[in-house]
């Protein structure tokens, strides 16, 4: 499980899991609960280049928000299996 500390939202972490570039599992630690929810359950089982292509950039507050941090926490996501 890769683990995603948060940074300018109500969330504190994201918590990742994927079987090759499919998401199986999001989870939010923090945040507004119903929000949060649905975002995870919406991107599970999406690619995750068409999640990061879809939340990155949102706004909420700071320049950021809890999509948008999902992008920024699956980029390095992806960067950190290459290394691997």
């Amino acid at each position: 499980m890769f683990s995603y500390k948060t940074h300018g939202t109500c969330s504190q972490q994201i918590l990742i899991e994927a079987e090759g570039d499919v998401l199986t599992h999001v989870e939010f630690i923090g945040g507004c609960h119903g929000n949060t929810q649905g975002v995870s359950r919406l991107v599970q089982g999406m690619k995750i280049d068409d999640v990061i292509a879809k939340c990155k950039g949102i706004q909420c507050r700071a320049g950021t928000s809890c999509p948008d941090q999902l992008a920024r926490a699956l980029e390095l996501y992806q960067a950190s299996r290459k290394e691997a």
